[in-house]
């Protein structure tokens, strides 16, 4: 399978301490809102997943309501600029507090985005044939010890030419899932042990099919007072650059 997501997660908590704790999953409030995410699906319940289906296929949704965390798997959050997340997913959730990760192992690319309350923190999206797809906001801790050189993707030695970035992105995404979430897919050099089990966080699994598409708007939740509102965008395509080294 390789390392790939396409997760959107909102938190009114430290959603690294919240799946640390093992919570419990609500089932009831799970199929509320992923009905509510996804109106124009006819959602058919299927196995039940973990942590692991961060990355489930086109006609698949996998989400989970957990405590103070609700986790979201789906095929629209791999956009080559996370700042143009759909706008009614930034207001849908019971959280203003949102963070996107995507990454795919076939073609060496991670992108991941935060948002406080409304606002843009940060968003990433790098490649090694393409760079810097997009970047805005500060960089993160996570972050600082990669653009820093500190987990170069080649040996200078064994590839003289060097490589396109000072990092891989992969085990860039890695360390994002680490710092923010706890747990890690294959992992990256130099890791501290992830706390979380992904077996231990259950995901329900729905299967996807079509409605009759209507042009009327999700009926999700209003953004709170005060919160910065995003335009509309549509998704880009995602990049294509070398494998994996």
């Amino acid at each position: 399978m390789g390392a790939k997501t396409s997760l959107l997660v909102y938190a009114s908590q430290s959603p690294r301490e919240v799946l640390t704790d093992r919570p419990t999953l609500d089932r009831e409030a799970t199929t509320r809102l992923a009905a509510a995410l996804f109106p124009n699906d006819e959602l058919t319940p299927i196995d039940d997943g973990c942590l692991w289906d961060t990355f489930p296929a086109a006609d698949e949704l996998c989400v989970g309501v957990l405590g103070a965390v609700v986790v979201i798997a789906a095929h629209e959050f791999s956009l080559d600029r996370p700042s143009e997340l759909p706008v009614h997913f930034l207001a849908a959730g019971p959280s203003r507090t949102l963070y996107l990760h995507a990454m795919h192992s076939v073609v060496d690319w991670c992108a991941f985005a935060h948002w406080r309350d409304g606002t843009l923190v940060r968003s990433l999206s790098v490649s090694p044939e393409q760079g810097v797809i997009e970047e805005r906001g500060a960089r993160l801790p996570f972050e600082r010890p990669f653009w820093a050189g500190e987990h170069p993707a080649v040996d200078p030695e064994e590839e003289p030419e060097g490589y396109p970035l000072p990092f891989h992105p992969l085990e860039l995404g890695e360390a994002a899932l680490h710092a923010w979430f706890g747990f890690v897919i294959e992992g990256f050099s130099g890791a501290p042990e992830a706390p979380v089990e992904v077996e231990s966080v259950p995901l329900l699994r729905f299967r996807r099919g079509s409605r009759r598409r209507t042009t009327a708007a999700p009926s999700v939740a209003a953004p709170s007072a005060g919160a910065t509102k995003v335009p509309r965008a549509v998704p880009v395509a995602a990049p294509t650059p070398p494998k994996r080294p």
